[in-house]
């Protein structure tokens, strides 16, 4: 499976200089949060692959306008083609804002889809905003990662970590791609295209 993942920033490539061509061969569209809800649409528009996304903490538009014909995740777990997709928004709580959250409230939501995660015998993808603590992320607190995520993967060792939030462009060392145990980690910073 060939999986456009998204996050942070509108790819020019994709948007403004469009050619149907190079979305030709993807099976999948993953949005890892904070793009537009029209940059997302105008991909579903031209794209057969279904665009599935998460909200990034300043996805605060999608609550009155979401993206049309793209399917939100957000603490679900969706199932395309048998891949087993769970989707975790937000970031850390640095202003309670919309799709912040506390380490203890990003783990009450993974607790309250243990009975799907055990119903589907486990996860192949997990897409999130942030990352996971101490694994890419940033030391200050609204960039810092989230410990249940490494518990999740721990858990559940899914093939793919697919997260957002911490920009390739910010300076510092961050990687486009790393591991984590039996998991390949995905920075989706404005695009990027991985095999599953």
């Amino acid at each position: 499976m060939r999986i456009l993942t998204l996050a942070d920033m509108e790819s020019k490539y994709l948007w403004d200089f469009f050619e149907k061509s190079k979305l030709e061969g993807i099976d999948l569209i993953l949005s890892a949060g904070d793009l537009a809800h029209e940059y997302l649409e105008f991909l579903a528009t031209y794209s057969k692959a279904p665009v599935l996304y998460i909200h990034g903490n300043h996805d605060t538009k999608y609550i009155d306008d979401p993206p049309l014909g793209c399917i939100c995740i957000d603490d679900d777990i969706y199932v395309y083609n048998g891949v087993r997709i769970m989707g975790l928004g937000g970031s850390m709580c640095y202003n309670y804002g919309s799709f912040q959250y506390t380490e203890k409230d990003m783990y009450m939501r993974y607790l309250k889809l243990k009975p799907k995660l055990w119903r589907r015998k486990g996860i192949d993808i997990l897409l999130t905003h942030a990352p996971a603590y101490g694994l890419n992320d940033g030391t200050d607190l609204p960039h810092m990662g989230f410990k249940c995520f490494n518990k999740i993967m721990d858990k559940y060792e899914p093939s793919l970590f697919v997260h957002g939030h911490v920009h390739l462009n910010y300076g510092r060392e961050h990687k486009r791609e790393d591991t984590y145990n039996k998991t390949r980690v995905i920075n989706a910073f404005e695009r990027y295209i991985v095999e599953l």
